[in-house]
């Protein structure tokens, strides 16, 4: 993964139109109108939810294709990977930059809509009534070719400062590696949060370790940070441990799997 400098010979396009309404199409739509961009219209096929957003940012509420003009530079595609195979089949837009936000489709899906395509992807997650501070936002790029890449590097340098280019390969990894410390992580917090509630225990104690696991990454490589009573391999905490889950089944599977896992990096 490559952290890349803004071209400053590159012109910034300075018109945008939004397909999606949804967690990533909000706080895309409000980072770029924040850095100036200015957003045309809002399409999503329930009116609503485009108005909403297209309120937040002076745009103009659709909810059909047939009503998308063709005159903005950039067009954002912020929605679900079989919704932008369904595009592709709608959508002819040959003078504009298209990007879709999708960390798992490559770029070519766009290739019937403009030869000028790319993609924008965060390793983030998104809740939409949650303010970001987009500055500290890390955007993963590629462009289909070296003049579209340098555009779309412009135009989200003006967001954000953590610019990455990934190929397509790169970006599934990527994408995978965003599963596990975002999905996975949170699955695994809910789980903990269930066995301290059940047991009466304040789960917010744990905030700081939580906090503490995190700051582990500026540390330089992880598994020699980790610790534990696996790490140490203290055989009586792992079966007293076992012990307490014996009547969770899918729990105690998963707590001799990270066990394992553990092990074979110690």
């Amino acid at each position: 993964m490559k952290k890349t400098n803004t071209n400053s010979a590159t012109p910034l396009p300075r018109t945008l139109s939004i397909v999606g309404s949804g967690n990533v199409a909000t706080h895309l739509a409000l980072a770029l109108c924040a850095a100036g961009l200015t957003v045309r219209q809002v399409l999503s096929r329930e009116f609503d939810h485009a108005a909403l957003l297209a309120q937040r940012v002076g745009a103009r509420p659709i909810d059909k294709t047939a009503l998308l003009d063709t005159l903005s530079d950039v067009y954002l595609l912020a929605v679900n990977d079989d919704a932008l195979f369904d595009l592709a089949l709608d959508l002819r837009l040959p003078d504009a930059i298209v990007v879709h936000t999708s960390g798992s489709t490559p770029a070519s899906v766009l290739d019937a809509i403009s030869r000028r395509n790319g993609v924008v992807w965060s390793p983030q997650t998104f809740v939409r009534d949650i303010a970001m501070d987009y500055s500290r936002l890390p955007l993963c790029i590629e462009g289909s070719d070296t003049d579209t890449e340098a555009t779309i590097e412009s135009l989200f340098s003006s967001v954000t400062p953590h610019i990455h280019r990934l190929n397509f390969e790169q970006r599934r990894w990527a994408h995978l590696s965003a599963v596990l410390v975002n999905n996975f992580g949170n699955a695994l917090n809910a789980l903990a949060q269930d066995l301290s509630t059940a047991h009466g225990i304040d789960f917010a104690m744990l905030r700081t370790l939580a906090d503490t696991t995190v700051r582990k990454m500026d540390f330089g490589p992880l598994w020699p940070q980790q610790t534990g009573p696996a790490r140490r391999n203290d055989t009586k905490t792992l079966a007293a441990q076992r012990r307490l889950l014996a009547d969770n089944p899918q729990l105690l599977q998963l707590y001799d799997l990270m066990t394992d896992i553990i092990q074979s990096h110690s």
